[in-house]
């Protein structure tokens, strides 16, 4: 098992339902992401750096794009929800809407290739 499979196995219910959703969109989205860990949470990975985290929290769940430009881009679209440069909050009951977790795994992805194919 990867560093995924084996963080969602400690979560149950609908927390795990909705941090499983984003992982298996961004999976599909981006097939070539790999598991891993980026700046110690489970993540995914995509050419050697990190695409996208989610993550429970005693409060909330996370997304985190690492990418502050990422989170920018969409602010506009995050009422409702809390977020800060590095991660939008969100839980099982308010999800993010699929749309936008799927521009949010794009962008990070885009940015991704621009700095490696410099």
């Amino acid at each position: 098992m990867g560093e995924l499979q084996d963080y969602l196995d400690g979560i149950d219910g609908p927390d795990r339902d909705a941090i499983d959703a984003i992982y298996a969109r961004a999976r599909n989205l981006v097939p070539e992401a790999s598991e891993g860990r980026s700046y110690g949470m489970p993540a995914l990975r995509y050419r050697d750096s990190p695409l996208v985290a989610v993550m429970q929290a005693k409060a909330h769940l996370g997304l985190y794009p690492f990418s502050p430009a990422v989170v920018d881009a969409v602010s506009g679209e995050l009422d409702g929800y809390s977020f800060s440069k590095g991660t939008i909050r969100f839980s099982a009951e308010h999800p993010l809407p699929v749309d936008l977790v799927e521009r949010i795994v794009l962008m990070r992805r885009d940015e991704i290739d621009a700095a490696k194919d410099k």
